[in-house]
């Protein structure tokens, strides 16, 4: 209701500040107008906002549509890498095993597991994996150093044309830095054996030379080659009765010229993690006392990961357009073992599994865009190839404390997606500017399977996106947008191609390679009131198929599900006017339901772990004199567990704190206070069945959970040079 509130509100203040005397009454000639490109545009006037956000006023095609800037990562503390997402409002982050694991996501109702539905890329590279060992679409954030990004771009919803697979919810874009203002070494030290070391800096190529960068403010003032590189080492126990063990490596070289527009980088990132999990655990156990709120109930399970990335980016623009193009090579490593059934399937030796997976992928981007002003118009065209190929040997396992006794799947599975896309923008009047897109989506897929000779095989197919996007305004620092398209998210090979349930050995049901979504959204960005950016977006989503987790050892993966129907509200503010002061305030709420009543062979419409509630507020104080403090509260609402909605996982508030104080010139301390009131709360709840003993009964639609990490404390010392 505040929302729709807000909307009128703005709506009427800029109807009078138009029709006010001395002002045009003439919707033809507002104060500014939208252009569809740099490279094609009318003169905006300049709003200036220093803050933790850019909302593109002028520039972007849909109200949930922004950029967050890198200084927000700094400004309050950062638990778990993946975490820096949850600065994207509505997004949150969770985990629901160990911390060298991918994250949990939540956006829009949509329980993303690992990444389904929401497509993410850090810099050139796509980071959601198709056919992975544990869930379709895994994405691994874990290789990320947040001190080193930039900024992160994100769009919610299938609206925009250069954006395929997964990105139905959303797509976010993480942009790492080209340089850094000085070097950088971060010492962390916390509780639970937190133990993190950070060393960073950059330097200019001079022929034979690399002058190391001094502090400065303009990260593209040299025309020379720049080399930046950072290593991070991380071990961490957490708070578990089993110590968690996480061992971590991290480093990254980039090698980078020009700007973002004219130039090139060049980067090679190693990554390698070992840690021992604790995943989720009854909850009647946690209840009775029977079990430690941090207990673990088999004490050998855990993971492995590693990645090795080549990428690069190069651009070149002119006044009559530009051409980009993009490539990576990666290898990427993944074994996990999990038991979230315990003696269900097997009581003589435990129910736990082993998914695992080796890959090769290799793939890149070209997009070319250009002016058109013959057509008596501003308008710009984009058109680009999108291409990835991955090379996989995913496997199944049984297993006892990581021993391999029984194979359920062991397949060698080639993946190739491509997409084909053509964007134009056209800037119709002063006040109206429209964007449509078409993209072609093409899969290609092949399984030879070495446990089961039938489910060896090829599928294809293809899907045809439309995109479209109207931006009405601005007039007087306020937009209004229309947004819709269709989206889609690619399914396991192994659930396309399969004829046998490697399980059970019955005929498998058949799995489209490609599912479809569409969705729409009106919206309203305003700067108004000086000092505050507020956008509100009324939004719908449509899935002919939920992609559900199976916390099952005799699948361990994800499956199709139903069709579903989603549609909700997102209001967020950034207030910036007082001197030294940050105020962010972003709420959402979304309806998420089947399409039909009692579908998947169960009662009820509810949607499990479809997330209704999601609010997020950040206070941040910057340069008080030798002080600066940030202060963030999340709030995730009460959600379904079970389809008839008779379980539900309670809402839960947590908030985080962080406080610096400037020491010298180029040394800081950071104080950083995680759960700061202690909150008992639940990352993530499943209904599920499960036996606890080999010989106690089985407990039909009970509730698993991980337990959300309580009160802690690090402390950096961080030095500049």
């Amino acid at each position: 209701m505040a929302g729709v509130l807000l909307f009128g509100l703005v709506v009427a203040a800029a109807h009078a500040q138009a029709t006010k005397p001395g002002a045009s009454t003439d919707a033809s000639e507002p104060e500014q107008s939208a252009a569809p490109n740099a490279t094609a545009a009318a003169t905006l006037d300049t709003v200036t906002v220093v803050g933790h956000y850019d909302t593109a006023l002028g520039s972007s095609n849909a109200a949930s549509q922004g950029v967050v800037e890198g200084s927000t990562l700094t400004d309050a503390p950062v638990p778990r890498p993946g975490q820096i997402l949850e600065t994207v409002p509505g997004l949150v982050v969770t985990q629901h095993s160990g911390d060298g694991k991918a994250n949990q996501y939540f956006l829009r109702g949509y329980n993303l597991d690992h990444g389904t539905d929401l497509a993410t890329f850090v810099d050139a590279v796509p980071v959601n994996m198709p056919t992975n060992a544990h869930g379709q679409g895994y994405t691994d954030l874990n290789f990320v150093i947040p001190e080193l990004v930039d900024h992160i771009d994100y769009e919610k919803g299938p609206y925009f044309a250069p954006y395929g697979d997964f990105a139905s919810a959303g797509a976010v874009a993480i942009r790492y830095r080209d340089t850094l203002d000085g070097g950088l070494a971060n010492l962390t030290l916390g509780d639970d054996a937190y133990r993190r070391l950070l060393f960073a800096g950059s330097c200019t190529v001079t022929g034979d030379t690399c002058a190391f960068d001094a502090p400065q403010g303009d990260r593209f003032d040299a025309d020379s080659p720049r080399l930046l590189g950072a290593l991070e080492l991380l071990e961490e126990n957490g708070p578990w009765t089993l110590p968690e063990h996480l061992h971590k490596f991290n480093g990254l070289v980039r090698l980078s010229e020009g700007t973002p527009e004219n130039g090139f980088s060049v980067d090679a990132i190693a990554y390698a993690a070992h840690w021992d999990s604790t995943d989720q655990v009854p909850l009647s156990l946690i209840d009775s006392g029977q079990l430690n709120r941090y207990g673990a109930l088999d004490p050998t399970d855990g993971g492995d990961s590693a990645r090795d990335v080549l990428s690069g980016e190069w651009a070149k623009s002119a006044a009559g357009g530009y051409l980009k193009a993009a490539f990576f090579l990666e290898h990427y490593q993944l074994q996990l073992w999990s038991d979230f059934t315990f003696y269900e399937l097997r009581p003589r030796t435990g129910d736990q599994f082993e998914q695992a997976e080796n890959r090769n992928l290799v793939g890149g981007q070209i997009a070319e865009g250009w002016a058109m002003p013959h057509i008596g118009l501003e308008s710009l065209t984009e058109a680009g190839v999108q291409m990835r190929h991955d090379n996989i040997d995913v496997g199944l396992f049984d297993t006892e404390a990581r021993h391999v006794f029984a194979t359920v799947s062991n397949e060698i599975v080639g993946e190739t997606e491509a997409g084909l896309y053509i964007e134009n923008t056209t800037l119709w009047t002063p006040w109206l500017k429209s964007t449509l897109g078409l993209r072609e989506n093409l899969i290609s897929l092949s399984a030879d399977s070495l446990s089961t000779a039938a489910n060896s095989g090829n599928a294809s197919a293809s899907k045809l996106t439309p995109k479209m996007a109207l931006v009405i305004g601005p007039w007087h620092d306020t937009e209004f947008f229309v947004d819709a398209g269709e989206g889609f998210h690619s399914n396991d090979a192994r659930g396309v191609i399969d004829k046998i349930d490697p399980t059970t050995g019955l005929a498998a049901l058949p799995v489209a390679a490609l599912a479809g979504s569409f969705g729409k959204e009106i919206g309203v960005r305003t700067a108004i009131i000086p000092g505050l950016q507020s956008s509100l977006a009324l939004w719908s989503l449509n899935s002919q198929s939920e992609l559900v987790y199976n916390a099952d050892s005799d699948i361990g993966s994800t499956s199709p599900d139903a069709a579903s129907k989603r549609y909700g509200i997102e209001w967020n503010n950034h207030f910036v006017s007082i001197p030294h002061l940050l105020l962010d305030l972003d709420l959402a709420y979304t309806h998420a339901r089947y399409a039909q009543d009692n579908q998947n062979g169960q009662l009820g419409d509810d949607i499990p772990n479809a997330v209704a509630a999601v609010a997020s507020f950040r206070a941040t104080l910057m340069n008080f004199g030798p002080w600066s403090a940030g202060i963030e509260t999340r709030y995730i609402g009460a959600y379904p567990l079970s389809q008839d909605g008779s379980l539900r996982n309670p809402g839960a508030a947590v908030t985080n704190v962080r406080f610096q104080r400037q020491l010298t010139k180029r040394t800081a301390i950071i104080v950083d206070g995680l759960n700061l009131f202690d909150k008992q709360y639940y990352d993530i709840a499943y209904e599920q069945d499960y036996r606890v003993t080999p010989t106690s009964p089985i407990v039909p639609n009970g509730v698993t959970v991980h337990p959300g990490e309580p009160r802690a404390v690090r402390v950096t010392l961080s030095t500049k040079f």
